[in-house]
Formats: structure tokens, C-alpha cells, sequence
């Protein structure tokens, strides 16, 4: 019974994370205000179903969210990136952005 608890909170974290990922593409903060706001409820309920072992179903549904966590990661550091480069940009220090955006882009 624990694992449809858990199950049921991890498809929901799940659906929240594609909820994140869709007010990033669209830059809707407010979407994304309440997307993370449902995500982060729906972990605590994924912690409070507790720890016990987790059959191939909970395993495959805990990657998937972990591969959308990454996505939306992905997403959120291209937008700071672009932030940056703007900043940069506006106020004269573009000449310096070509070393750090060489170093950042080795770790990418």
C-alpha cells in the first residue's frame, strides 16, 4: 500500500516538473512560482510515504523525474547564461565575457 502512496506523489512531482519546464519555455513566472510550489509539496509527500524498497515501476518513475529535474536545470542555467552575457553586454564588459564563457563552456 506504501507504493501506491509513493507512486501516486512521484507521478504527481512528475507532472509538476513538466509544469516547470513549460513556464520556463515560456517565461511565465507566476507558472512557474506555482509549479515549483506543487513540486516541492509533492516531494514531501513522496518523503513521507517513507523509505522502503522500490519495485522497477517506483525506480523508472524516480528517473524520469530525475531526468526532468535536469531538463528544467538545463533550462534555468541557459537563461542565467543569457542574463549574463546581456549584463555583460550592457555595461561594457563583453570583452571579458569571451574568457569566462571559454571556461564555463569546458564544464558543459
Amino acid at each position: 500500500m506504501p507504493n501506491n502512496g509513493r507512486r501516486d506523489a512521484l507521478v504527481r512531482v512528475i507532472d509538476a516538473l513538466h509544469a516547470e519546464i513549460a513556464a520556463l519555455k515560456a517565461n511565465d513566472v507566476a507558472g512557474l512560482e506555482r509549479a515549483t510550489a506543487d513540486k516541492l509539496a509533492h516531494l514531501e509527500q513522496v518523503a513521507a510515504q517513507g523509505t522502503g524498497p522500490a519495485g522497477p515501476e517506483l525506480r523508472e518513475l524516480a528517473n524520469e523525474a530525475s531526468r526532468l529535474n535536469e531538463t528544467a536545470r538545463i533550462y534555468v542555467n541557459l537563461m542565467a547564461a543569457n542574463v549574463r552575457r546581456r549584463l555583460q553586454t550592457l555595461t561594457g564588459e563583453a570583452g571579458n565575457a569571451g574568457y569566462r564563457a571559454g571556461v564555463a563552456s569546458a564544464y558543459c
